[in-house]
């Protein structure tokens, strides 16, 4: 058997575990990473051809490969959300504890993708934990939420992610190796046939 400090485990009734209070937090504590109308703190690293504009309120990336990247932070503890659409065929990217000059492989990574010829869907935890289901339709805005915190399970260390989608908890993450420590956020441009729009970017730090 594989040692359990890396087999990926996700627990699918999340609406069993009972979370500490001292992480449940007002909605007026929310911090906003994206002002609807610049790309001021943020940051493109990849392609030069790469394009990432503000069109009718939202962050829209296209072209070759490249990631956005929130200059503030790093984070550790929070819960993050942001609204995203993105295009039939289109792939792209919610990260989250990347560095600050990030390659795809750097940091966790939400999927985002409805139809593109990944199977690995909306929701997942791109290469820990899949989701096949199409949890949301191509063209069409849905809300991403993520909380990630270090805590401990069972007298062991851990890093939890918790993934909701259109306020739908799917499931509870427990990274047993603690694959990335902190770091920045980030939205991830595929490749040029997928278009990507996020908009209320928003993160509220945990103890």
């Amino acid at each position: 058997m594989k040692n359990l400090s890396w087999v990926l485990m996700c627990l699918v009734s999340v609406g069993a575990l009972q979370l500490p209070a001292s992480v449940v937090a007002d909605d007026a504590e929310w911090v906003s990473l994206f002002d609807g109308k610049s790309l001021d703190g943020w940051e493109k690293v990849g392609k030069d051809e790469s394009t990432w504009v503000v069109k009718d309120g939202s962050l829209t990336g296209g072209g070759p490969a490249s990631m956005l990247v929130c200059t503030k932070g790093p984070y550790k503890n929070f819960r993050y959300r942001a609204e995203v659409k993105i295009n039939d065929g289109g792939n792209s990217g919610l990260y989250f504890r990347t560095t600050r000059k990030p390659g795809f492989m750097d940091g966790y990574e939400a999927q985002i993708d409805s139809t593109h010829t990944d199977p690995i869907r909306t929701g997942s935890i791109y290469g820990m934990c899949h989701v096949y289901q199409q949890l949301v339709k191509p063209g069409e805005w849905f809300t991403y939420e993520l909380e990630v915190r270090d805590d401990v399970w069972r007298g062991r260390e851990m890093t939890r992610i918790k993934v909701t989608v259109d306020g739908n908890e799917l499931y509870e993450y427990l990274d047993f190796a603690k694959t990335f420590k902190d770091g920045h956020f980030a939205f991830q441009q595929h490749d040029p046939g997928s278009i990507v729009n996020i908009r209320k970017v928003e993160v509220l730090p945990l103890p």
